[in-house]
């Protein structure tokens, strides 16, 4: 239990022997000169209670009165009980979490987890769409751990739509002697005649193609519709395609430092498919409108139109809802699931609820089983438009990466770093822009990325935490090779090292309230506000030089503590730290 708890619960201790029975809650005061913190629960009370609620109020602070963890308690306006933390609680606080900042911490109920989010498309180039579902759905999977949680994560690529016919069909052409195009074809392995690169232009190439040719696109809607049957030449070619360009979606997920347990994707649902279908035809929820299945999800509760969901086209393919579903009825067959977080782009919110109420009203899921889905909004150019390469096209996500990646390497001292490292630390720096500007907002929010802005050393930027994170550790490297030891907090100065302690007792609730909301803002919003509060702390105080023993140690304890934080939640972030910057 964090102290920020502890305290919580001890005052909710002094109300129930009060006679209130009630959960207090404690939070930030709104007026910091009257207190540090307060408790806004009097006028609650007095309805429960009958009571005047500045009479309560009273009776609760002479309570508080006696305890030695709280100081200047005093009431405003009608029953707010302002408070104040003593010298010791905070001094017992910093010594509860010196050694392991995870003391910092509240977990949360223990419970396993599987988070969807990535959804590159095979035999796609990934652009700048792909960048938030990656980025806030790996942080959303590190918070989690973080508080407890057991997670699953799943890439969940998109690997069995149109591209995987017109791909197909492309190499058909291009490449027409391959052993898989000949009659008697019966599986026998081949070598690809393509490299990452190819892929990248072989389906611009079809997909340009199928825009102005119907019949073109006709035979590769057909070719898709074999190669989810299993025909063996197609789909032993569209497999070997598939390998290669998981390699390269690898690739940038790992620059993003996006890591996945599972690599599965759509092909994967397809054994569940006929089963599915079974258990919704059987429960009799589909029916045939147009010759294709369909499924109604309409509530009494709608108030606007809720189309119902389309599981098989009149020419027996496939679509998403349907291959969604078949995953879902998966997962929980292979894992022990309390509940599946869905992060995509906040469009799909239909879809999603289609598929959602559809698992619910055939019992594939169980009601004690939660489905959730958490889109997010654009991340847009300086012109509020979607970032475009310089021809128009949508931009890939690898050169979004490299145009930072050039806006770091102008403002690198490169009379620090060695000329060896200096490719490799801007990419980082650059990652921490990116990430952390994609992070700031509230997950659902459409927001401007401007490289040279989010690339700055100075204010609100992912750099700027790189580059307070970096000094404080060459504060504590100098202090060991000093022979400087720092165990024990005991030393509380001024108003600066005590803005640090409060704001560090604020991390338990901003990690809950992410993990809550399903949004690193208000991560991002801390890191800097206890980085900054931290940076006028070291500016004000001459930390190695200081002459008092016992002061100096404290401060390199209240230090070696902002340090620990910072690394973990840029760690959540999914934030590398480079050496020198």
């Amino acid at each position: 239990m964090s102290t920020f708890k502890y305290l919580e619960k001890e005052i909710n201790d002094i109300v129930n022997k009060k006679g209130y029975e009630t959960d207090i809650t404690l939070s930030l005061s709104n007026r910091p000169d009257l207190g540090q913190f307060q408790v806004n629960d009097a006028m609650k009370l007095a309805k429960m209670y009958h009571k005047n609620p500045v009479e309560i109020a009273n009776d609760i602070k002479s309570e508080l009165d006696n305890n030695d963890n709280f100081v200047n308690v005093n009431i405003a306006g009608a029953g707010f009980i302002n408070i104040s933390l003593s010298d010791k609680a905070l001094i017992n606080f910093i010594n509860n979490i010196k050694d392991d900042i995870n003391n910092n911490v509240d977990k949360v109920e223990s419970k396993t987890i599987l988070l969807d989010y990535g959804g590159a498309n095979v035999a796609k180039a990934l652009h700048v769409g792909h960048l938030r579902s990656a980025n806030i759905g790996e942080a959303l999977n590190r918070l989690a751990k973080v508080l407890g949680v057991k997670t699953i994560s799943d890439v969940h690529l998109g690997d069995f739509g149109l591209q995987a016919g017109l791909v197909v069909l492309q190499m058909s052409i291009m490449y027409p002697d391959l052993p898989c195009f000949k009659e008697g074809y019966n599986g026998e392995d081949f070598e690809l005649p393509i490299t990452e690169e190819d892929l990248k232009v072989i389906y611009p190439t079809a997909s340009s193609r199928s825009k102005e040719d119907e019949d073109f696109l006709n035979e590769a809607r057909q070719i898709t519709y074999q190669i989810q049957n299993n025909h063996i030449g197609y789909s032993t070619l569209w497999n070997k395609v598939s390998e290669l360009s998981k390699k390269d979606i690898k690739k940038t997920y790992d620059r993003l430092n996006a890591k996945f347990d599972l690599w599965e994707g759509e092909s994967d649902s397809f054994q569940y498919i006929p089963e599915v279908l079974k258990i919704l035809g059987d429960k009799g929820l589909t029916y045939i409108s147009e010759g294709a299945t369909v499924m109604d999800v309409k509530e009494d509760s709608d108030d606007k139109e809720m189309p119902p969901i389309l599981l098989q086209k009149s020419d027996g393919a496939y679509l998403y809802a349907t291959t969604d579903l078949a995953t879902i009825y998966g997962r929980l067959k292979r894992f022990n699931l309390d509940e599946i977080w869905y992060t995509t782009d906040i469009r799909q919110e239909l879809h999603f609820t289609q598929v959602f109420r559809a698992a619910y009203k055939s019992g594939i899921v169980n009601d004690n089983i939660k489905l959730g889905f958490y889109g997010f909004g654009t991340m847009n150019g300086t012109d509020g438009k979607p970032f475009k390469t310089r021809t128009g096209g949508v931009m890939p996500l690898d050169e979004l990466i490299d145009l930072i990646k050039v806006e770091c390497r102008k403002r690198l001292n490169e009379n620090i770093v060695e000329e060896e490292k200096r490719e490799e630390t801007s990419e980082t720096i650059a990652l921490a822009a990116l990430k952390y500007a994609d992070l700031l907002p509230f997950r659902a929010t459409d927001y401007i990325f401007d490289p040279a802005k989010f690339s700055d050393l100075d204010g609100k930027t992912g750099p700027y935490l790189l580059y307070s994170t970096i000094r404080i550790r060459s504060l504590l490297k100098k202090a060991k090779q000093e022979g400087i030891d720092y165990n024990n907090f005991n030393i509380i100065n001024n108003n600066s090292d005590k803005d640090v302690i409060l704001t560090l007792l604020q991390l338990p609730n901003v990690l809950n309230r992410s993990y809550e909301a399903k949004s690193l803002n208000e991560v991002a919003e801390y890191i800097y506000k206890l980085t900054s509060t931290y940076n006028k702390f070291y500016s004000e105080n001459k930390i190695l030089t200081c002459e008092n023993k016992d002061l100096k140690e404290s401060w390199l304890v209240l230090s070696n503590i902002v340090y620990n934080t910072n690394m973990m939640l840029l760690d959540i972030m999914g934030i590398n730290v480079p050496e020198k910057m």
